[in-house]
C-alpha cells in the first residue's frame, strides 16, 4: 500500500507499507473514519515519535474535555492560521468550522477577516486574544485576561485558548516551512 504524494511538500515521506504497524492501523482508521489520511499526519509520519505526540497533543486540544465547543476551537485555528497565512490549516480548519457552525459562509469570513464577522461578545473577545496572541504576544498583558473572563471565559477556558494559539502557531510554521497543501478532500466539505 503505497502512499499518494502531497503535492508540493519539501519533504520526502515514507510509504505507507514502510512504516510501523501500528502507524499503519492508525493511518487505516483515519482513512475509515475521514475518507482520507490527512497530509499533516502523512508529514509527520517521518518520525514515529513525534507523529505520536502531535496526535495526542492535537485529539487533547480539539476534543479533549474542556469549556470551549469544538467549533470555538476550529474558529481558533482559523483565525490563527489566517494571521500566519497557513493555506493547509486554513483549509482544514475552515472546513471543519462549516461543520461545526452549519455556516457555509463563516469559515470563509473567519479566514478573511473574522473582525466583519456576525459573532457573539465571547467569539469576538475570543478571537481578539488569538489575534492578538499570535501576531504581537509581547503585547499580551492581564487586561485581555480580564476581558475574556468578561464574557464567560475561566482560568481554564483562557489556559486552553492559550494552548491553541500555541499549538496552531507551531504547526502553522511546520506547515509553511515544508510547503504542506491540504487534502483535496477538504474543499468540499460541508458546503
Amino acid at each position: 500500500m503505497a502512499s499518494k504524494p502531497i503535492t508540493g511538500l519539501a519533504l520526502n515521506i515514507p510509504t505507507l507499507d514502510a512504516l510501523p504497524d501500528d502507524i499503519q492501523r492508525y493511518f487505516k482508521k483515519c482513512e475509515e473514519k475521514l475518507g482520507m489520511i490527512p497530509n499533516v499526519l502523512k508529514a509527520y509520519s517521518h518520525n514515529p515519535a513525534q507523529l505520536e505526540v502531535f496526535s495526542r497533543f492535537y485529539n487533547e486540544l480539539m476534543f479533549g474535555e474542556s469549556e470551549l465547543s469544538p467549533l470555538e476551537r476550529e474558529m481558533i485555528a482559523v483565525v490563527v492560521s489566517s494571521e500566519n497565512k497557513c493555506f493547509y490549516c486554513l483549509v482544514a480548519h475552515g472546513a471543519a468550522v462549516r461543520e461545526y457552525s452549519q455556516d457555509p459562509s463563516l469559515g470563509e469570513h473567519l479566514v478573511m477577516n473574522y473582525r466583519s464577522a456576525d459573532l457573539s461578545k465571547r467569539h469576538k473577545a475570543m478571537l481578539d486574544y488569538a489575534s492578538l496572541l499570535t501576531r504581537t504576544p509581547s503585547m499580551v498583558t492581564p487586561a485581555e485576561s480580564d476581558t475574556l473572563r468578561s464574557v464567560g471565559f475561566s482560568d481554564q477556558g483562557i489556559w486552553d485558548i492559550c494552548n491553541l494559539v500555541g499549538f496552531y502557531n507551531m504547526t502553522n510554521r511546520v506547515a509553511l516551512a515544508v510547503d504542506m497543501q491540504p487534502n483535496s478532500e477538504y474543499h468540499a466539505q460541508h458546503r
